[in-house]
């Protein structure tokens, strides 16, 4: 650990090179050339130290890097770095703000969320390399369409990841400096309803609404929020109809639901079946498709890693607890997994997802220090 430590403490003005090359790539989740981009940079950075980069490719978007450091026992159980590679920012945006620093902090799209954690892990892989081979490989797995879903990077993480020993993801750390021990799963539908359109005022009553049948099924779903165990149900897009003067022939809205367990996914995802499925306003019938899903990372599987983890901080000085958020990530399919998870072991930020978003820069070395400890420890 010693050895790995005193180098990554030379890294502060290489960590933030390699952050500033990152944050001054337009990586929209569906702009896949920003995205290869991006693994392209990661991977001539790991090719520099003799790491092997695999860039799997698909011809839409969602591919994925795929980084392995051998193992003494190569058939060990492995353990799992992760990250995305795509930001909510639309093409264009580093022309408009590019990386800048003010003070201790860097600004610029992704620069938390989570170019910070890309460059992170890519350097802890870089220290690992330097020392003798660990008892077990290390995959490092960098995916491009968390933003949007995940809908190819989970199926490239549960390939992956099934069998690891552990998993750590990089989305940035809390505010508070904390890690991510806990976080809702959450997935989203959408509602289509069909009716039967009439001139509102001559024949009215041939007609049936889907906006009311829409209507009396918002209400139900949002009657299924329930604060006091963390579920939420959330209408958040709704619309429909042919024109004021029409009884509305079609409608159409967009449902978030966010959980804390799989249990309650189980739960809710009946729930809001049985509340479309239900009749409505006679001549109409309504449809659910689910269009994306994370899920849960229940707290009992981060607990043993972030002991591990607040020892190894502990030698390096600081400290850090773990902490809840309402937000998804791709840990929680880790974990889902059964696989011990830690999330947001990426450098400290903030306001992710806006224009004042920020990576506290002093934090890049300790973090990438304070992992370095714990995936050593897991050689125990």
């Amino acid at each position: 650990m010693n050895a790995a430590v005193e180098w990554l403490s030379g890294q502060r003005p290489a960590m933030q090179a390699a952050l500033a090359t990152l944050v001054d790539i337009d990586s929209n989740s569906h702009d896949k050339a920003g995205t290869d981009r991006v693994a392209q940079a990661m991977q001539g950075w790991l090719r520099d130290a003799d790491i092997v980069g695999e860039h799997r490719a698909h011809p839409d978007d969602g591919d994925a890097l795929l980084v392995r450091l051998r193992g003494a026992v190569p058939t060990a159980a492995p353990v799992l770095l992760m990250g995305h590679r795509d930001t909510v920012f639309p093409t264009g945006t580093v022309a408009q703000r590019p990386w800048r620093v003010d003070g201790d902090r860097a600004y610029g799209p992704g620069v938390s969320d989570m170019k910070s954690g890309l460059v992170l892990q890519c350097f802890v892989l870089m220290a690992l390399k330097r020392l003798p081979l660990l008892p077990f490989p290390v995959l490092g797995l960098f995916t491009a369409d968390e933003e949007i879903g995940s809908q190819r990077g989970r199926i490239a993480i549960e390939a992956h990841a099934r069998g690891a020993r552990a998993a750590f993801n990089a989305e940035p750390g809390r505010v508070s400096g904390n890690l991510v021990t806990s976080r809702k799963g959450g997935a989203t539908f959408a509602i289509d309803v069909t009716g039967r359109a009439a001139h509102s005022g001559v024949n009215h009553a041939d007609g049936a609404s889907a906006i009311e049948t829409l209507a009396r099924k918002v209400l139900a779903l949002h009657a299924l929020t329930d604060y006091a165990s963390g579920i939420t149900a959330n209408v958040g897009l709704i619309g429909g109809g042919m024109s004021t003067n029409t009884v509305a022939p079609s409608a159409q809205a967009k449902l978030d639901v966010r959980f804390c367990s799989l249990q309650q996914r189980e739960f809710i995802f009946e729930r809001v079946k049985a509340i479309v499925d239900a009749p409505g306003v006679p001549g109409t019938a309504a449809t659910l498709t689910q269009t994306s899903e994370f899920l849960p990372l229940e707290p009992q599987w981060s607990e043993g890693l972030l002991r591990r983890y607040q020892a190894s901080a502990a030698q390096i000085g600081f400290e850090v607890a773990g902490e809840f958020t309402g937000g998804c990530s791709d840990a929680g399919f880790t974990a889902s997994l059964g696989i011990p998870t830690l999330c947001g072991v990426g450098p400290v930020g903030g306001k992710a997802h806006t224009d004042g978003e920020y990576c506290c820069l002093d934090t890049l070395v300790p973090r990438a220090q304070a992992l370095v400890g714990t995936i050593l420890s897991l050689a125990d």
